[in-house]
């Protein structure tokens, strides 16, 4: 049985990476209709959390009791973090390509090596200093060097998802300590969603569903957005996790921004350019670098 479930546990964060790696569809699509990076997010999160809380609701209706305490920790995670990270994700998919995006977004695993040095003092050894060369060295060729036209405001606003990305572990991990998986991602997007109302021109928004060909259909796409790109690979994440390590499971999502570039040449006729490649390698391998030891050690018999 056991042996049974952990088969599944890589299939399902592989899973996840790859409805990850598709949201540069639903994003562009949402932003040739008009919407702003902003309005997109707040669709995304706010329909998520909707998702996420009658998921809650039905599984353990006492998972919605949460310490006063705590509440700056979730704001936090759905501020600082979820709703952050996505706007400038969001954001940074419409300013270049989406393998540039993707793998700036994918720098999260230094920015957390960094904060744990800093919040937890993990010490900062000659494989992390190797791993932080490797992935400065590849922001750059990924950046206005491989000749791919990124602009310094679209590379800061790249790394900026990839920061935001990784406070959500550092914040995360705390708030695992407490509450269930479940309790952490619900509460974790209600608050993103309610920061994303601050900031997506409400009014806007509604006039262009009233004003669309079709509400009902945009509705619908809406809903699939929400669908594909947050609530079904965050809960596979969720699931794989059970069954395999952290450090195992962060190698196996980088399947993400390979799955993003795909998205990208096969849907949108982007082109990859070896320099630019050369550098989506040489921060995946800052990114396996960092966990290659631990998983190593959990595959030994």
């Amino acid at each position: 049985m056991e042996k049974s479930r952990y088969g599944t546990g890589p299939v399902l964060i592989v899973l996840a990476g790859c409805f990850w790696g598709s949201m540069g569809i639903f994003v562009r699509k949402l932003t040739a209709i008009g919407f702003s990076s902003a309005q997109i997010v707040s669709i995304r999160v706010s329909l998520a959390a909707l998702f996420f809380s009658i998921l809650l609701l039905v599984k353990n209706r006492s998972g919605f009791r949460i310490a006063l305490r705590d509440l700056p920790l979730f704001f936090g995670l759905g501020f600082g973090s979820i709703l952050f990270f996505t706007v400038c994700y969001f954001t940074a998919i419409t300013m270049m390509p989406l393998s540039a995006a993707a793998i700036l977004l994918y720098t999260s695993p230094i920015w957390i090596m960094l904060m744990s040095v800093l919040f937890f003092h993990e010490k900062l050894n000659g494989k992390k200093l190797l791993a932080l060369g490797l992935a400065f060295a590849g922001c750059i060729l990924v950046s206005g060097i491989s000749g791919e036209g990124i602009t310094a405001a679209g590379l800061l606003t790249g790394l900026g998802s990839g920061i935001g990305y990784g406070l959500y572990s550092i914040l995360g991990t705390v708030a695992l300590r407490r509450y269930s998986p479940y309790t952490v991602t619900t509460y974790t997007f209600l608050f993103a969603a309610a920061g994303s109302w601050l900031i997506c021109s409400p009014a806007d928004m509604v006039s262009r569903f009233s004003s669309a060909q079709d509400p009902i259909l945009l509705l619908g796409f809406c809903f699939l957005t929400a669908l594909v790109t947050a609530v079904i690979p965050f809960l596979a994440y969720t699931l794989g996790l059970r069954t395999v390590e952290a450090s195992r499971a962060g190698i196996i999502a980088t399947i993400e921004p390979l799955v993003a570039t795909l998205v990208g040449i096969l849907f949108f006729s982007e082109q990859l350019t070896l320099i630019s490649g050369c550098g989506i390698l040489l921060i995946l391998s800052a990114v396996i670098l960092l966990n290659w030891k631990k998983a190593a050690k959990h595959n030994c018999p």
